[in-house]
């Protein structure tokens, strides 16, 4: 295995380890146990808590980007077509990276990580730069505001649904949305 594989081992380990065990749960023995490794290979990777956090955080990031590249925009912007589309994208992590956005949630509300990983962790699940460019497209004169807000929104649907139950839980999320954009849009 290459050490940039085993890197990302780690990372998604640590990641599974924070949402089902919790922050403090997090150790490299913990991790060394939890991948069967001989006792000090994840120190090996990464000799610190700190750096065990980061690569949580980085992970978590270019997780995101991946899930938000392999999926196609739609084809006309429109306040229903993008609350359709971003939607079924936060169904589709509510349901396959729920412990992602758990361990998120976890070392955002920490009081013990620096600031700088929690201003990383706050951008990790949704660009802000990309939201501004949905605004722009959708005709909006002033995009950042709206994008800053939309983003607000996004985060609080992610986090009420982390405790919602799954079922109907597209159509919230497309009604919330579409709520939000057909305000925002509206002339």
């Amino acid at each position: 295995m290459s050490t940039t594989d085993r890197r990302t081992l780690i990372a998604e380990a640590a990641v599974d380890l924070i949402a089902t065990a919790g922050l403090r749960a997090l150790t490299h023995r913990a991790l060394d146990t939890a991948l069967d490794l001989p006792a000090g290979s994840t120190s090996y990777y990464f000799r610190t808590r700190r750096a065990l956090l980061d690569a949580v955080a980085d992970h978590l990031t270019e997780r995101s980007r991946a899930d938000f590249l392999a999926t196609a925009a739609p084809r006309d912007l429109t306040a229903e077509t993008v609350a359709r589309d971003v939607a079924d994208r936060l169904d589709r992590m509510l349901t396959t990276r729920r412990h992602h956005l758990i361990a998120r949630q976890a070392l955002l509300v920490d009081p013990l990580p620096e600031p700088d990983l929690r201003a990383r962790l706050a951008r990790s699940l949704f660009s802000p730069e990309r939201a501004t460019d949905l605004f722009r497209a959708l005709g909006c004169d002033e995009p950042a505001p709206l994008a800053a807000d939309f983003l607000a929104v996004l985060e609080g649907a992610v986090l009420t649904e982390l405790s919602a139950a799954p079922e109907d839980r597209p159509a919230r999320l497309r009604r919330l949305l579409s709520a939000y954009l057909r305000g925002a849009i509206a002339p």
